[in-house]
């Protein structure tokens, strides 16, 4: 193979976009809203101890990964934006790669995390302290960021070993299914090894069914508990949803969908996971949740009084 510096993708999700001052715009402003709302969840729970449970030090956790998900991202769709050709270096499409993916199987495992919290807190609410304790909350949260880095280091070191006949991506990021498609090799172990990442995250999704089955159950008992549950459930299976719809979709039409379809179909299918989750997630908490909307409303009165 080619020395990989010297390789060059050309993403052709970009290259057909027109007017696109007027995107880099609109990207700019979606982006710095995107961090503003997550860094404001965070900021939140981070200076008010009465938010320090572990339902929102999971949500805290939710936050930061959504910044560094959408950090992966935008920077490199602005410099697209910018230029007259959408190109990336091999390493830089490998260091985006890991960002994506990482991103990806760390909101996976977190929503699966939280729905076992949000199972311990409404079904079994006199032991929740004593399962979850500080110290399982720490274990839990490593688990989630090292198992997630340890997955996308094995995905991109797979795709290294590629040697390629092409250089074109049909998309407007680099991912591992749409540079293994333009290797010259077999790629088996790759597929074996995203089989197996599949049946993992499906695993955990199944957790996730059934700790909402037997929330569901308990929170048909009693009116205090069906509070409970809009409270703090309804907006984790609103995250829930809109991810794991918009992963299958991607996942599905990379691998099976036609390749003569429009372009802003295709892009909106694979940046839909992307885009949506970092400023849906801290808004549908924040605007739900009694305790994050009280503390935000105090902290901008607080701001509002400084300066009077």
């Amino acid at each position: 193979m080619a020395n990989s510096t010297e390789i060059l993708f050309v993403l052709q999700g970009l290259n057909d976009a027109s007017n696109k001052n007027a995107y880099f715009v609109f990207t700019l402003l979606v982006y710095l809203f995107t961090v503003f709302v997550n860094l404001t969840l965070i900021v939140t729970i981070v200076l008010n101890r009465i938010l320090h449970e572990p339902m929102f030090i999971f949500l805290c956790s939710l936050c930061v990964n959504g910044i560094f998900g959408v950090s992966t991202f935008y920077p490199k769709v602005l410099v697209d934006f910018s230029s007259d050709v959408s190109v990336t270096p091999y390493n830089d499409c490998l260091a985006q790669m890991f960002g994506i993916y990482n991103y990806v199987f760390c909101e996976i495992t977190m929503l699966s995390v939280m729905a076992y919290d949000r199972y311990v807190a409404i079904c079994k609410p006199l032991n929740y302290h004593s399962i979850i304790t500080p110290r399982k909350v720490m274990n839990l949260l490593i688990f989630t960021w090292l198992s997630s880095i340890f997955e996308s280091v094995v995905v991109v070191g797979l795709v290294t070993r590629l040697p390629l006949c092409e250089f074109n991506i049909e998309k407007l990021y680099c991912t591992a299914w749409a540079v293994v498609k333009l290797s010259c090799v077999d790629t088996a172990i790759n597929n074996i090894f995203g089989s197996i990442l599949m049946v993992i995250h499906v695993s955990e999704a199944l957790v996730i069914f059934f700790s909402y089955v037997n929330i569901v159950r308990a929170s048909v008992r009693s009116h205090e508990e069906r509070n409970k549950f809009m409270q703090t459930c309804l907006p984790h299976l609103i995250s829930l949803a809109n991810f794991s719809v918009a992963i299958v979709f991607d996942i599905m039409y990379a691998r099976y969908g036609s390749t003569t379809s429009l372009h802003a179909l295709r892009n909106f299918m694979s940046l839909e996971y992307l885009l949506v989750p970092p400023i849906l997630n801290p808004l549908i908490y924040g605007l739900k949740m009694n305790q994050i909307r009280r503390r935000i409303f105090r902290i901008c009165s607080r701001k509002v009084d400084t300066l009077k």
